[in-house]
């Protein structure tokens, strides 16, 4: 659903950066089928390298797509800025002889911005740290440190080196325990196998707990080929059930969210992954940041989540709310604790624009 919907959104986007680009400085005026052909050429390579990149035919097709879904996300920064330019001056009707100057001005801020937005892309992610108090933490696990991430999305353009990378990173934060929140690795790579020494690295006293993205369920043999590689990892992986990993501490962990809706299963995973726990505090690993009303419900304290990638370039993190209303950060739901994670990784393109990759370092506190 979400692939049609880009092409969608790209022809129109196509369409109106290049009618908005006649008569800018430098350039003049630019006759309609020029600015036509180039408008169906961009977006035949847009849909081209998306259709390409799906079939997977190895490392060139990823490259193309790459490229495709780069120009993508340039049309989508220009656009938005002749947007704003449009409505300042009515189309032009107000401030004529500025609007085209302006409207240059645009289109150069939108590849400058694209070239910032690259260069954020290639930074290692930050590390955002969170104290939390945990009902029915024990005393004794009172400090527990917990490091959070997820939307690695390892497999096609994040390879094994850099999967390693940020599993040093989480070392040298000495946590207790790792959980991975889902889309850790493309299910449609062919290169998943190459990836499990660098998963392997993933260590933590009390384990490495990961639970399936919407990601991990694309391709042939989804979920069932990712979650064996994270099950091989030495990773206990939670489909709607718990684990245990110190007295009076559950982790428990559901199937993606939005992979049920999106198939129209009317599935209530929650109550299965919570049934019959024992008594003390939880912790509810949901890759898609929804039903966290139901959660806090049920009683868990504390809810991580990611999926979102904070609306990855801005300003699409506005248009991410529409679907997923707590998009990043800390929120408080009752007596729970909701964390929805930025991701460490990036869907599509390595771009990111004022939202940069992150790590978690939660501290549990006993209340």
């Amino acid at each position: 659903m979400f692939g049609p919907f880009l092409l969608v959104a790209a022809a129109f986007m196509a369409a109106y950066v290049f009618q908005r680009m006649d008569r800018l400085p430098l350039l003049g005026t630019v006759r309609d089928p020029v600015r036509l052909g180039l408008a169906l050429a961009v977006w035949l390579f847009i849909a081209v390298s998306r259709a390409v990149g799906n079939v997977n035919f190895g490392p060139w097709s990823m490259a193309m797509e790459t490229a495709g879904l780069t120009l993508l996300i340039v049309l989508f920064l220009t656009a938005v800025l002749l947007a704003g330019v449009d409505l300042l001056t009515g189309f032009g009707l107000f401030m004529p002889r500025l609007a085209p100057k302006l409207r240059g001005l645009a289109v150069i801020a939108g590849l400058v911005l694209s070239g910032v937005a690259l260069a954020q892309g290639m930074r290692a992610p930050v590390i955002t740290e969170y104290e939390v108090a945990l009902p029915g933490l024990p005393k004794a696990l009172d400090g527990l440190v917990v490091a959070a991430v997820s939307d690695l999305h390892a497999g096609t353009q994040l390879g094994p080196d850099w999967l390693g990378a940020c599993a040093d990173r989480i070392a040298a934060l000495a946590p207790d325990m790792i959980v991975l929140l889902g889309d850790t690795v493309e299910g449609h790579s062919r290169r998943l196998d190459e990836l499990l020494p660098a998963l392997r690295r993933f260590r933590a006293p009390l384990g490495v707990f990961a639970v399936a993205g919407n990601h991990e369920n694309h391709g042939p043999d989804a979920p069932e080929k990712s979650l064996k590689l994270l099950t091989e990892a030495g990773f206990t992986v939670l489909a709607n059930r718990w684990a245990s990993p110190a007295p009076g501490l559950v982790v428990a962990g559901v199937e993606d969210l939005a992979t049920l809706r999106r198939r129209g299963l009317d599935a209530d995973p929650l109550p299965t992954a919570l049934a019959n726990r024992p008594a003390g505090a939880t912790i509810l690993l949901s890759h898609t940041p929804l039903r966290y009303e139901q959660a806090a419900s049920l009683g868990v304290g504390l809810m991580l989540s990611g999926h979102t990638h904070g609306g990855q370039v801005w300003p699409f993190n506005y248009v991410v709310r529409l679907l997923y209303p707590l998009v990043e950060g800390r929120f408080a739901i009752g007596s729970m604790t909701l964390i929805v994670s930025r991701g460490a990784g990036l869907w599509g393109v390595r771009m990111r624009l004022w939202k940069p990759g992150e790590i978690l370092r939660i501290t549990l506190r006993s209340k």
